[in-house]
């Protein structure tokens, strides 16, 4: 396989001197296209995958349209009816992983439909707690990248983003990037001459994303965590804040 990293790219991770090699990341490649066809978000996927490879971080990369995942913001579905939901084991590897990045195309300005779903999954199992009785999320590192051929990249990005630190997730600096070709129907990342790969822009941001998106986890895997005061489920539910109510989260 050609390599994928250009000569910046590849000089930065010969030259590191971190050891992630401990560190679990997931891609949840939203597109709306089912494996195997050929989706333009995972070619932008496949730079900040093979930077973090090079690193030794164990990746795994998942189209959420390849499974049956319920519509709802239930743990578990198929106690409210829905014959099948793969979330749960999906979830699964969301705990495993101490980086989560979610990725889009970009469809009427807006995120896809699958990373909706996802967002709310997400938020269906938010209220589970950690060992340290914080929500299960904290002490994980989230990040987004985002391609299309039309506007919209940033508004897809915050509202990515604002989820996932809503649900507990550290956004460190520089946490997205993308790629947007020319309005219209014009071509994809992928597509031969659209020059998305070899974009400068999109090259350096989804390098400083990568890299920040590992410092970070690195950052907290070595503390132990998220700091566990003031922010414990647990300690509210017994009555630590007894001059509060306690809401329910979602």
């Amino acid at each position: 396989m050609p390599e994928i990293l250009n000569k910046k790219q590849i000089k930065d991770c010969t030259e590191s001197k971190w050891d992630f090699s401990d560190l679990k990341a997931l891609f949840l490649n939203c597109t709306l296209k089912k494996s195997p066809e050929l989706s333009h978000t995972e070619g932008l996927i496949r730079i900040s995958k093979a930077i973090m490879e090079k690193n030794k971080v164990s990746v795994e990369t998942l189209r959420p349209v390849d499974f049956e995942i319920a519509n709802g913001v239930w743990p578990d579905m198929t106690k409210k009816g829905w014959d099948q939901d793969d979330w749960p084991g999906i979830y699964e590897k969301v705990k495993a992983a101490d980086i989560l990045v979610i990725t889009t195309p970009i469809w009427l300005g807006e995120k896809s439909s699958v990373a909706t779903k996802i967002i709310e999954r997400l938020y269906s199992t938010s209220g589970d707690l950690n060992e340290k009785g914080q929500y299960a999320y904290y002490g994980r590192v989230g990040g987004c990248l985002i391609t299309g051929n039309e506007d919209g990249a940033k508004h897809c990005a915050f509202n990515i983003l604002y989820s996932l630190q809503h649900l507990g997730y550290v956004i460190p600096p520089q946490a997205d990037a993308d790629w947007v070709g020319e309005a219209g129907p014009g071509p994809s990342y992928l597509d031969p001459g659209s020059g998305g790969p070899e974009n400068e822009f999109t090259n350096r941001n989804t390098t400083f994303m990568t890299w920040n998106l590992m410092h970070m986890a690195r950052m907290l895997k070595d503390a132990g965590g998220f700091p566990a005061h003031g922010n414990q489920r647990s300690a509210w539910d017994a009555g630590c804040r007894s001059d509060f109510e306690n809401p329910e989260h979602r």
